[in-house]
């Protein structure tokens, strides 16, 4: 299993393959590497996995392969326990699947069922809903389970803290016998055990661990700033430790034209690249970067998926990302091929959540600094 180390190496279909070659996704995370191939061959799994491991396409990539081109009712049921998973799940899966018939809705409380139930008719394949609002949707007959072909429960724990045990056991005795069940979850504890008992065939066990997403050879280091300062902040960084071959990261597309624009100013050799630019732009864009005639590329996340240029020796977030498992993705462009690399984050006080997030998920140290 473990000899699986990219998407291609996975027996998956042209159009599949196409949906994640678009989000520049190429290797594979060791819950991925682990748990796609038993999901694709029909088994059950328990998955113990951080939020942000890249779960959700470990479970999601799995379903799409599964599902019947020619049925129009719902095959799939991704359980999750918050509004914000439900959409953020959705639109993930409508990402692998863009280029195959099957859609994904997301079915929450707290917007009008009526909108849900209309999208549910125009025809999709699977829903990605909260507990209470899926029951909801079950009791009024506008979701039918009797075409269900596989079920994931995501987040587990997080579902049975929240008491939604009783409405876990409501929607998995009403999915037909004859369906693939997955369970993901950062702790699993004896509850969430109970339930693979009670509805799971030989469930095959996935442990991921911390320390597999951590990259030894980057020195991280964090500064906690004021947000006003940052810029000044980054200036004072930049000079002092005289870097001139990075990647600055920025949350959104103007944050990285306005920070490109700002260091410009003050004499930097920078140039941003976001989604906002044509691919061409782009393109010349990391071409310069990579021939050394721009030493500093302000970039979005989505504009750096896929970037691999040698030499890069710091990654500068200036934002922290919204994902953490965007945080390791980020890093990893530096320390290439053996070589040693450095990795700066700016937290500002509104950002400390998102970067306790990140600090829990590695067990290497990122080191606290000082910068006046």
């Amino acid at each position: 299993m473990q000899s699986m180390q990219r998407f291609e190496d996975l027996p998956l279909s042209p159009e599949i393959l196409r949906g994640i070659k678009d989000l520049e996704f190429e290797e594979l995370f060791p819950i991925q590497a682990q748990a796609i191939m038993p999901l694709l061959e029909g088994k059950d799994v328990i998955g113990q996995a951080q939020t942000g491991t890249g779960k959700t396409a470990a479970f999601g990539i799995p379903m799409l392969e599964r599902l019947q081109r020619n049925e129009r009712q719902i095959q799939g049921l991704v359980i999750v326990p918050t509004r914000e998973l439900a959409m953020q799940v959705a639109d993930h899966i409508n990402h692998f699947g863009k280029y195959t018939p099957f859609r994904a809705v997301p079915i929450y409380g707290g917007e009008s069922i009526q909108k849900q139930i209309y999208a549910l008719q125009r025809g999709a394949q699977i829903a990605v809903g909260t507990p209470g609002r899926v029951i909801d949707h079950i009791r009024r007959g506008t979701l039918r389970l009797n075409a269900v072909k596989v079920v994931v429960l995501d987040e587990a724990d997080r579902m049975l803290d929240m008491g939604f045990r009783d409405d876990i056991d409501y929607i998995l005795t009403r999915v037909p016998r004859q369906r693939q069940l997955s369970l993901f979850s950062a702790t699993i504890d004896s509850e969430a055990m109970q339930i693979s008992y009670r509805y799971m065939t030989n469930p095959e066990k996935i442990l991921v661990s911390k320390d597999e997403i951590a990259l030894p050879q980057i020195t991280q280091l964090y500064a906690k700033v004021n947000p006003r300062d940052k810029f000044d902040v980054l200036s004072r960084l930049i000079e002092e430790e005289n870097i001139n071959r990075a990647i600055i990261f920025c949350r959104t597309r103007h944050g990285a034209a306005r920070l490109s624009r700002d260091l410009r100013h003050c004499g930097f050799n920078a140039e941003a690249i976001h989604a906002d630019l044509t691919q061409a732009q782009r393109e010349d864009i990391i071409d310069a970067f990579r021939r050394r005639q721009i030493h500093l590329l302000v970039a979005t996340d989505v504009a750096a998926r896929g970037l691999d240029i040698e030499g890069i020796t710091h990654i500068i977030n200036y934002d922290v990302p919204f994902d953490a498992l965007m945080y390791f993705h980020r890093i990893g462009r530096t320390a290439r091929v053996g070589k040693d690399g450095t990795a700066i984050t700016l937290v500002s006080y509104g950002e400390l959540a998102d970067f306790e997030k990140i600090q829990s998920l590695t067990k290497t140290t990122i080191t606290e600094i000082e910068v006046e």
